[in-house]
């Protein structure tokens, strides 16, 4: 869905990654279709609705998109198919839009070499690099004041920082060394198999990091299933065929809820 809405970045060099919100479109392809048309005047690169694993595309990264004023030619920006004025509850209710755009968030990061931290006011209209809201830039990104206050872009880059792998990217997180998300994914998504716990993770585990692997849990509890998770339901509703699945022995209760809800979809 290519839109002629963009330009020459003129040498300026990306060093944020802005996340907007739609406010109209619902849909990629809606939205697709206004960035499409010369007479709207705007663009993003890309935008995120509620279709799992999927992102619109409308202007190539190496380009300029024009949707943040001032900000523009240093920025790499996507739209949420979604509103401002949502409250924490209904951005509950879109668990694959935030896990797209955390998606989206890992990619970009990578290709740009940007660090995966939420920048302040100032860092964004400075010269920080990493990741903001439109709200974030003021008056020189248009004055605008999308995501709004409810946006949950704390649990949307720890579902990004967890899903890059990268070490490097989590150890800049402040107070969380590289081995705390290794001990997490250990901890939550395997069957803690002794043999197979982090080596750099300390013997006797400290409460901070005990307080990080709570929150990387409820957000888990909040946004949907885990790649272990639903290999799980798919071994277990499928007679426990196979291997079973590297998860916890003691599989969580809400796990099983989930097997339920899946068992009653797969229903003729």
């Amino acid at each position: 869905m290519p839109s002629p809405n963009y330009s020459s970045r003129g040498g300026a060099t990306v060093r944020l990654l802005v996340i907007h919100t739609a406010e109209g479109a619902t849909t990629i392809e809606s939205l697709g279709s206004f960035f499409a048309s010369s007479s709207s005047g705007v663009s993003s690169h890309t935008g995120i609705d509620d279709t799992p694993g999927v992102i619109g595309e409308y202007v190539r990264r190496d380009y300029k998109a024009w949707t943040a004023a001032n900000a523009n030619p240093v920025a790499v920006q996507t739209e949420l198919c979604g509103f401002a004025k949502w409250d924490t509850l209904e951005w509950q209710r879109h668990p694959d839009m935030l896990k797209n755009c955390a998606a989206w968030i890992a990619e970009e990061a990578a290709y740009f070499q940007l660090p995966i931290v939420k920048l302040t006011a100032a860092e964004a209209q400075s010269s920080g690099r990493g990741v903001c809201q439109h709200a974030d830039l003021g008056s020189w990104g248009g004055g605008h004041w999308d995501c709004g206050s409810s946006f949950p872009i704390d649990d949307v880059l720890a579902i990004a920082r967890a899903g890059t792998g990268d070490k490097q990217q989590q150890a800049d997180v402040p107070g969380y060394p590289a081995w705390v998300w290794d001990w997490i994914n250990w901890y939550l998504t395997t069957e803690r198999d002794p043999a197979e716990r982090p080596a750099d993770a300390p013997k006797t585990i400290p409460e901070w990091a005990w307080e990080a692997e709570r929150h990387v849990d409820q957000i888990a509890k909040r946004y949907g299933m885990t790649s272990g998770e639903r290999d799980w339901i798919d071994w277990y509703l499928a007679g426990k065929t196979g291997p079973r699945p590297n998860v916890p022995q003691t599989i969580p209760d809400r796990w099983w809820d989930d097997e339920k809800w899946a068992l009653e979809r797969s229903k003729p």
